[in-house]
């Protein structure tokens, strides 16, 4: 299974990077976890200028996009919103389709967050991704500046990850077959 990891936070010390990080930091053999790190390397989506992108940072988005299993985002809250650089990432990806019925999973760095959590939603709603609520997860991590390697170790956090990890492989895959493009 290979699920693309996208953090909504462009800081270096982003508590949403850190928890994506612990996630691949956990993941057994048989999970690919792919951080994707280039958020700030997308230029401001012009439609007049879509087709001209295909190479370059958001030629890179939309083939980990397309060769991910699920995705996974944790996005910090601002102004009760979608950070401006996801949502422009996202835009980029609107009429080529690659979150077109592709599994998104949500994970939440803080319980504060519960209006990015329904913005990003009804964003990725609209985009037709197919939202696995049913494995979105919040873990409380605000204010305790820790790293992904801390987050991974300290058994109440590694195991809540390594918990919402099958829960994802579970709703991908009741069955236990492989999943597609693997």
């Amino acid at each position: 299974m290979r699920l693309l990891a996208i953090s909504g936070s462009l800081r270096a010390q982003s508590i949403n990077t850190a928890l994506l990080g612990a996630l691949v930091r956990i993941a057994p053999p048989a999970v690919e976890i792919v951080l994707w790190n280039e958020m700030d390397k997308i230029p401001a989506f012009n439609p007049d200028v879509e087709d001209a992108h295909e190479a370059g940072p958001v030629g890179r988005f939309r083939t980990h996009l397309r060769e991910a299993d699920a995705v996974v985002f944790s996005t910090p809250e601002y102004a009760h919103g979608i950070p401006g650089s996801l949502k422009n990432a996202l835009d980029w990806v609107v009429g080529s389709g690659e979150l077109s019925r592709k599994p998104v999973v949500l994970v939440n760095a803080s319980a504060r967050g519960i209006f990015v959590q329904a913005a990003l939603k009804e964003v990725l709603s609209t985009m037709d991704a197919r939202l696995m609520t049913e494995a979105d997860l919040t873990v409380d991590l605000q204010g305790k500046k820790l790293t992904a390697v801390e987050i991974a170790e300290q058994p109440q956090f590694g195991s809540l990850l390594t918990a919402f990890l099958q829960n994802i492989g579970g709703t991908l895959n009741p069955t236990g077959l492989t999943p597609t493009g693997a």
